[in-house]
């Protein structure tokens, strides 16, 4: 039975890592890929339509799929929320299988013609970190909650990427650090929402604030159908 395209997404991938650290996520290492894979090029054109930049964005997704399904099995209820964080934020950077993989990504996507498409990366690894978290906000926070893990996670796994201490001690301890600032911030907002003098003033903001809402999660578009109750369907 022929594989399934998710099945050879994956060993063009796994092809590809041995030559990544030598030529970057480049056309000649997708070659690579496809010859030591056995994949026509017609068929990895299909998978990664824009070559190389496609092929390391899977990369990137694939992290954050093995990281959602290590948190899938991880008893979090009983952490603090910092802590949940922080055993969240270390799962993604302990499931990356090749360091020099996220080096020569890191590089890629400074590129300015490629900054937006590794922005994007950083924000759906955070919006999967608070996913998987069960993070239940609806409003404003919803966004700044992901803007600011991404800052968290970003600055943590460039820390690490130059990190030599044992077991990456130096990264986990860095990353203490950036949880304990963010911490920190958000309990000045909280004393400044509680101020008995601050509090009327930013009664106006506030309320603008609150008509912010989260984005509707789109209903998954790889089943053959959706349900709708009957009183939606054309008659």
């Amino acid at each position: 039975m022929p594989d399934s395209m998710d099945e050879t997404k994956a060993r063009l991938l796994e092809a590809a890592l041995p030559h990544v650290a030598f030529d970057g996520w480049t056309a000649e290492t997708l070659r690579a890929a496809c010859r030591d894979a056995d994949v026509d090029p017609d068929t990895a054109e299909a998978l990664f339509p824009r070559g190389a930049i496609d092929l390391a964005l899977a990369f990137h997704d694939a992290g954050d799929a093995a990281m959602a399904a290590k948190l899938k099995t991880t008893q979090l209820v009983d952490m603090r929320v910092r802590d949940r964080i922080n055993f969240a934020v270390r799962t993604r950077i302990e499931v990356i299988p090749d360091k020099e993989a996220v080096r020569r990504g890191t590089t890629l996507f400074a590129l300015p013609q490629h900054a937006s498409d590794g922005m994007k990366a950083l924000w759906n690894t955070s919006d999967a970190i608070w996913t998987a978290l069960k993070d239940p906000s609806e409003d404003l926070n919803w966004y700044t909650k992901r803007a600011t893990l991404m800052g968290v996670y970003g600055s943590t796994v460039l820390y690490w990427l130059g990190d030599e201490s044992l077991d990456a001690a130096d990264t986990w301890a860095f990353l203490d650090r950036r949880i304990e600032d963010v911490m920190r911030i958000e309990k000045t907002k909280s004393m400044i929402r509680d101020h008995p003098v601050l509090k009327p003033l930013m009664a106006g903001p506030n309320w603008l604030i609150s008509r912010v809402r989260a984005p509707a999660r789109m209903p998954r578009t790889d089943v053959p159908g959706v349900w709708m109750p009957p009183e939606d369907n054309p008659a």
